[in-house]
């Protein structure tokens, strides 16, 4: 039997998430949550996430973004989780059921128990919606296009170095990742960068290094990786990584002859696994909202962002 529920992952303008605590009695009783409920046949998504949340909470939901889908098999039954970010509604919430409900910054969510399938939505509501790409190909660029990454709002940038030597790697990155840390960005290497694993907030595995890497690096913080298929993304969501790329969507001026996977593609990849999906290739600002349709966390890009 497969329950499918609607869960919102509420945001307040301090970019605090609300999260109540089960009931003792119930299914995961004892864990904390993000508010939602069960789909009744007759309604949409989005219909049960309104309803819920105005029974629960007793807000109106204004506006939903989709963020992450969840399939998630307990012993005793398998729950589908269609879960959206609310950061716009009316009302100020309350608990209407007698569940003990909290705010919450999004950095100390880890200290809370949550049931196995929440923890995909955890890393989701941590991370943002634009991935930027630094890429080497002209190194004189570097250290300006961070700049500019920087300035124009990224909070999550690869730094992916395959062109310069390992010193050279090393050197920007021992500039770059103090300046990311003064503008709140995360900063992840790609592996390509010898010993790059303690350099940064993490690691981004290429395909071919996420297929030969058969367990999460221990005290890694941020894992993520580059895909191209469903054996990768399976492979990806195995080993524990955090969040993937998965490429390429659409056409791309690097790659001219590689077929691009298209929308209804991504959106059937991505529904298969449970981990936050940027798309990435030919992406521009405009595709963000057919990235979060789809079911992607957002759009990874190099020269979008630039």
């Amino acid at each position: 039997m497969q329950i499918r529920v609607a869960v919102g992952v509420i945001k307040n303008p301090q970019g605090q998430v609300l999260i109540a605590l089960r009931d003792d009695a119930r299914h995961q009783g004892g864990l904390w949550e993000f508010s939602g409920g069960k789909i009744e046949s007759h309604e949409t998504t989005e219909q049960a996430l309104t309803r819920e949340l105005k029974e629960e909470l007793g807000i109106e939901v204004l506006s939903a973004t989709p963020l992450i889908t969840i399939k998630h098999s307990y012993p005793d039954r398998v729950v589908q989780l269609k879960v959206f970010l609310v950061e716009q509604f009316a009302g100020e919430a309350r608990s209407a059921e007698g569940q003990r409900i909290e705010w919450v910054n999004v950095q100390d969510l880890k200290h809370y128990d949550f049931p196995a399938a929440n923890l995909p939505i955890i890393t989701a509501t941590q991370l943002p919606p634009h991935y930027g790409i630094l890429d080497d190909s002209e190194p004189s660029l570097l250290a300006a296009n961070l700049q500019t990454l920087l300035a124009n709002g990224l909070k999550l940038i690869q730094a992916r170095l395959k062109n310069l030597s390992a010193e050279a790697s090393h050197a920007f990155i021992q500039q770059a990742y103090p300046l990311c840390q003064q503008h709140g960005a995360l900063l992840l290497i790609n592996s390509a960068v010898e010993q790059a694993e303690h350099l940064a907030d993490g690691l981004h595995l290429t395909s071919r290094d996420l297929m030969a890497m058969q367990q999460r690096p221990a005290h890694s913080q941020w894992l993520a990786a580059s895909c191209h298929n469903r054996e990768q993304l399976q492979h990806a969501e195995q080993i524990g990584v955090d969040f993937v790329v998965l490429a390429p969507v659409l056409a791309t001026q690097t790659h001219p002859d590689t077929v691009p996977l298209g929308w209804q593609q991504f959106a059937e990849l991505v529904s298969q696994c449970n981990l936050p999906v940027y798309a990435l290739g030919g992406q521009t600002l405009a595709d963000l909202s057919s990235a979060q349709q789809a079911g992607g966390q957002g759009i990874a890009a190099i020269r979008a962002f630039l």
